[in-house]
């Protein structure tokens, strides 16, 4: 293990492992989710992408407001736990939903619960990780993070093979490391002293706001762009059946992408500690550009693992970047509605993108949603290349 590491302070580590847990509960359920849709409730993909959409949206703009409270009170890890115990404790909605309409509102309650925890954790990491090692804290969080990412669709894949492709029953097991997430968060972090502060004047206000700087602006608007190139992952999903992959297979898709994810997050993280920020996300979106063409082209299995692969690298390249970039440009005291300002402009576009992305699938086919893709992430690099406030290295 590398020196960088080693100095990470050990609740760093506490919370990447309560968000290893989650994801695993999480993507044991969302790896088979569209299939779950389409397969067992008989919906088309405009509903996939509209429940996509709805669900990931709701996440993002919940953060907002679970962001500007954990601002208001000083204080992040209440609310962090209450997001998590919501997330754990709607997962049985899923092994019971009889129809679309149940599923809906188990999925959004679930995302609900992700969109009241992401925030106050992020500044939470951002408070309890020495400023330079920002972007290593971050990288080693989203690692282990997406770790859990591709445990739990592979473990969704071993018990749709051992229990003859029942999904409720996987969706059952998915509730265990929910719980134990939450238990962990409970015990295993404490709030720094230095961060837990009285309340003070509504984070929102106009004075406030005014001292998140013209560079903050800029991230916030290049991440909405940027989400919109990066749609919904259920559609990787649907182009992996179009290639005739067995469907107890399927799940292996998102496996694939998350150990890329996983194991490019914590190198690039630590990268992003020693160089350019606007370099390193120009590259990440050109990145994003390979793995849309490669997926437009062909529907064969390779050249769609060589996609999912793409789409992989530029998830470690790019997703504790953004939140690193975001952390150096808010004041300490404004850093959980910095994120959830983020996260509510990315909200609205990942809500246009999913439901667009559904919509160009049904009507002009999956090349071309994937070539829209490709158009959108072309947008964010100009963007990016054009943003003077990206130019300079992080001065905090």
């Amino acid at each position: 293990m590398d020196a960088g590491c080693q100095r990470l302070p050990s609740a760093i580590w506490v919370l990447g492992f309560v968000s290893l847990l989650m994801d695993i509960s999480s993507e044991m359920i969302h790896s088979l989710l569209p299939l779950f849709m389409v397969t067992t409730l008989g919906v088309g993909t405009i509903a996939v992408g509209v429940v996509e959409g709805l669900a990931e949206s709701l996440a993002l703009v919940v953060k907002v407001f679970s962001g500007v409270v954990s601002d208001y009170l000083g204080r992040r890890k209440e609310l962090a736990v209450f997001g998590y115990a919501l997330g754990a404790l709607t997962k049985p909605l899923f092994a019971l939903a009889p129809n679309l309409g149940v599923l809906l509102s188990a999925r959004l309650v679930d995302r609900m619960g992700k969109g009241i925890r992401g925030a106050p954790r992020d500044a939470l990491v951002a408070d309890i990780a020495p400023p330079a090692l920002r972007g290593a804290a971050f990288g080693l969080r989203q690692s282990l993070d997406t770790i859990g990412a591709f445990v739990g669709p592979l473990l969704a894949t071993g018990l749709m093979l051992l229990w003859a492709d029942d999904f409720r029953a996987v969706f059952w097991i998915a509730v265990v490391p929910g719980l134990l997430a939450v238990g962990l968060l409970i015990v295993g972090v404490q709030e720094p002293a230095s961060h837990t502060r009285a309340m003070r004047s509504n984070p929102v206000s106009w004075t406030n706001l005014s001292r998140l700087g013209s560079g903050y602006w800029w991230v916030v608007g290049i991440g909405a762009v940027f989400t919109l190139a990066r749609f919904s992952e259920a559609f990787l999903v649907l182009r992996a059946q179009q290639g005739g992959i067995p469907l107890a297979f399927i799940p292996l898709v998102m496996v694939a992408m998350n150990l890329v994810y996983a194991a490019s997050a914590y190198p690039f993280g630590t990268l992003s500690d020693t160089i350019s920020h606007k370099t390193l996300l120009t590259l990440g979106l050109l990145v994003l550009v390979a793995a849309d063409l490669v997926l437009a082209a062909n529907v064969h299995w390779s050249m769609v693992l060589t996609g999912v692969v793409l789409w992989g690298i530029h998830m470690g390249m790019t997703q504790g970047l953004l939140a690193a970039m975001v952390a150096d440009v808010a004041p300490a005291d404004l850093r959980g509605t910095a994120y959830g300002c983020f996260n509510l402009g990315s909200g609205l576009a990942m809500l246009v993108a999913s439901v667009l992305a559904g919509f160009l699938w049904d009507r002009l086919g999956a090349a071309f949603t994937f070539y829209a893709g490709a158009c959108f992430c072309l947008l964010a690099v100009v963007g990016t290349l054009c943003a003077p406030a990206l130019s300079e290295r992080r001065l905090r």
